[in-house]
């Protein structure tokens, strides 16, 4: 895969960021998406 430099930077700076949440959304999220989804759109 060839990325710039930039981009992987950034990929990595978002990896590193401790309030990112990683695993699985709950089903209160996914309610949650699909209703502001369905409010504000893409």
């Amino acid at each position: 895969l060839n990325r710039c430099p930039r981009s992987c930077r950034l990929r990595w700076l978002n990896y590193l960021r401790p309030n990112i949440k990683r695993g699985n959304i709950t089903e209160g999220e996914e309610d949650l998406i699909i209703r502001l989804h369905k409010l504000l759109g893409n």
